[in-house]
């Protein structure tokens, strides 16, 4: 498999990292209705001179996707952020990214149920590492001191975050649609953005100001139309289960963002932890052989 296919998923991950410390940036200066809804109308503000053309032309191809294109909008576009800024307001950056980490073993059981693929070695012995990995990062070298952490209201919200982000991989790679990237994500984007507007139109009015308007950028630019886009490419060239892994990576970016702009030390749980996940993501990618074998017929 080409290296060059490894590029959309880290670059999408690396996005998210930084992403994971907006959501808690969020708290106290924008309400999470609003940033929801106002990203992807941003979004969408940007991409409509180049794409909406082609939406237009394609419009008669488009009509039967629609359902599929809704629903995957409602998973990965309005569920998985949109809960995770209110989560934000109810549990801590080391409960999210925790419950985050999970999104890889939801996408191998969801692939397994859905699409029939059966897990294999590196995805489960890999996926272990870098679960552990993860768990070092965010336990300072203890994961077992993450036993400790109280369970919030935002920790639930959390799990239904990960779990529509890991159903829409799976049903991305499921629905394999001959629409253009970017198309879909932008009819994607509509979907969300109608989805969201409710809430927004019922919840808390936060005004734009010089306090929030790097948030709504940040959010509605890179952590969501990019990342959307590369997530897609990833998906479409390596799968959902493949893919998913590299999100185990978050916590390690965000200790290295955390590392260059808040100017954080480098510890020895950093590089622990580090390199267990990134041998648990290369596992997953090398070791392809199914863990069980599919049935054969004998005549």
């Amino acid at each position: 498999m080409p290296l060059l296919f490894f590029l959309p998923p880290l670059g999408a991950v690396l996005i998210w990292s930084g992403n994971m410390t907006i959501n808690q940036l969020t708290v106290g200066a924008i309400a999470p209705s609003t940033i929801a809804f106002e990203r992807w109308v941003l979004a969408l503000a940007v991409l409509s001179p180049f794409v909406l053309p082609a939406v237009w032309r394609l419009r008669h191809e488009l009509r039967p996707e629609l359902p599929k294109l809704a629903f995957l909008g409602l998973l990965g576009m309005a569920m998985w952020q949109g809960l995770a800024y209110v989560a934000a307001e109810t549990t801590s950056a080391t409960n999210m990214g925790i419950l985050a980490a999970t999104v890889p073993l939801l996408t191998v059981l969801l692939s397994a149920a859905i699409l029939r693929e059966p897990p294999t070695l590196g995805g489960i012995a890999g996926g272990a590492v870098a679960l552990f990995g993860v768990l070092v990062l965010l336990g300072r070298g203890n994961p077992l001191t993450l036993l400790s952490l109280d369970v919030a209201i935002g920790d639930l919200l959390m799990v239904v975050a990960a779990t529509c982000y890991a159903s829409y991989g799976v049903m991305l790679k499921r629905w394999q649609m001959t629409i253009p990237p970017w198309v879909m994500l932008y009819v994607q984007a509509c979907f969300a953005t109608l989805f969201l507007l409710p809430g927004f139109l019922l919840g808390p009015k936060t005004p734009i100001d010089a306090h929030n308007i790097g948030l709504i950028l940040y959010a509605g630019i890179p952590a969501s139309i990019v990342t959307t886009y590369l997530w897609m490419r990833a998906v479409r060239q390596i799968g959902a289960s493949k893919a998913s892994i590299f999100l185990n990576l978050m916590p390690l970016f965000s200790a290295l963002i955390a590392m260059l702009f808040l100017g954080e030390r480098l510890a020895s749980w950093h590089l622990l932890g580090g390199g267990l996940t990134l041998i648990g993501v290369i596992m997953a990618q090398k070791l392809t052989q199914p863990l069980v074998r599919r049935a054969t017929s004998t005549g």
